[in-house]
């Protein structure tokens, strides 16, 4: 990357961070559980108390993995972390192991890099069974085994009874970038494409239904996996045209584009009927009173490409069979900035906010 588009990067980073402190203040006096939801509160929460006590160029931009180059070699790695309180800890599709391996695979391949070693730290509650712990790390390990990486360290802590609702899982990843050019929320271009790898929703309503206990007949379940091959497959293909990829976990698709938007300060437009959801993750919504677009996903990527290249991202992502039901929905516009619209389905268009509360606390 030349001097002159270095530059340009800091100065947007620089106005995102600006920006930031303008719209997102922290006003609560109290953790609540919508701080955990990824929509607005955990927002207001990061700006708010995280991110000026901690700034610094890698964390400034807010990816989901960091990068940098390693002195001397001109390599680049990424580096990212994250802990999982889902409950149940055993669901439609997956268990508290296999997500924990799969989110923090996703969020290095977000970073355009290649997976390589995790580390796992356990949170024990006293009186957990060993039989559900034996099972747990069995999946963790086969999940990792599956997706090429290996587990290389870890810890384990154990508290008193009532103190940790059974076990929460931290694990932290490294790999090696492989993207040459820069990746990430602040690289947003007017005319950029929006794709989107597959139907929203699954893990979200797969984890409601399987802790409510709700009477919903639906064989919906988790979407949970490593997206890091069809990363691959994406950066082989389109190479630079490839501007921004992030899985929309918490807060859905939509608190997922209004931080890409927010973080470039360029406007998207959605079409609502280009979105793919299962039926049974429809009906649910509709029941619950939900928008799917604002539910987890945990193997679903949203892939920024530059217009010449949006037709091989797409071709690509379809070839993939995470991406079989990839789509366009959407572009990237100049103005308004750090705004995304939805074109409905019956003609209208709203703007498509980030998650407001926490309709489904703990879904990772």
């Amino acid at each position: 990357m030349d001097n002159a588009r270095i530059d340009d990067v800091l100065k947007k980073i620089e106005r995102t961070r600006q920006a930031r402190r303008h719209k997102f203040y922290l006003r609560d006096e109290k953790i609540s559980l919508s701080h955990g939801s990824g929509g607005k509160a955990t927002h207001n929460l990061i700006e708010g108390v995280f991110a000026p006590a901690f700034s610094n160029p890698l964390l400034d931009p807010m990816d989901d993995a960091a990068t940098f180059s390693i002195n001397g070699t001109g390599q680049r790695l990424a580096f990212t972390t994250d802990t999982y309180v889902v409950s149940p800890l055993f669901f439609p599709g997956g268990d508290i192991g296999k997500l924990a391996v799969h989110g923090t695979i996703n969020d290095l391949a977000m970073a355009g890099a290649e997976p390589l070693y995790l580390s796992a730290g356990f949170i024990l509650e006293e009186g957990f069974p060993i039989s559900d712990l034996r099972r747990i790390v069995a999946s963790m390990a086969q999940a990792a085994s599956e997706a090429g990486v290996a587990i290389v360290t870890g810890d384990t802590k154990v508290v008193q009874r009532g103190k940790a609702d059974g076990l929460f899982v931290n694990t932290t990843g490294v790999g090696i970038v492989r993207a040459t050019w820069q990746l990430g929320q602040t690289q947003l271009q007017p005319g950029d494409k929006v794709l989107l790898s597959g139907p929203v929703g699954d893990h979200g309503i797969a984890i409601m239904l399987a802790r409510e206990a709700l009477e919903i007949e639906t064989d919906i379940e988790s979407d949970t996996a490593p997206l890091h091959t069809l990363v691959a497959a994406l950066l082989s293909a389109a190479g630079e045209g490839i501007h921004c990829l992030k899985d929309p976990t918490r807060g859905g698709v939509a608190t997922t584009l209004n931080e890409m938007a927010l973080g470039s300060e360029v406007s998207i437009a959605l079409e609502e009927r280009a979105i793919p959801v299962h039926d049974g993750v429809r009906g649910a919504c509709e029941i619950l009173g939900l928008d799917p677009l604002t539910i987890a996903n945990e193997g679903k990527l949203l892939a920024i490409v530059s217009p010449a290249m949006a037709g091989t991202a797409l071709a690509t992502m379809r070839a993939h069979p995470l991406g079989s039901e990839a789509t366009i929905i959407g572009s990237v516009q100049a103005e308004p900035p750090g705004l995304v619209f939805l074109h409905t389905d019956i003609g209208g268009m709203r703007v498509l906010d980030m998650l407001v509360g926490d309709p489904l606390p703990r879904i990772c």
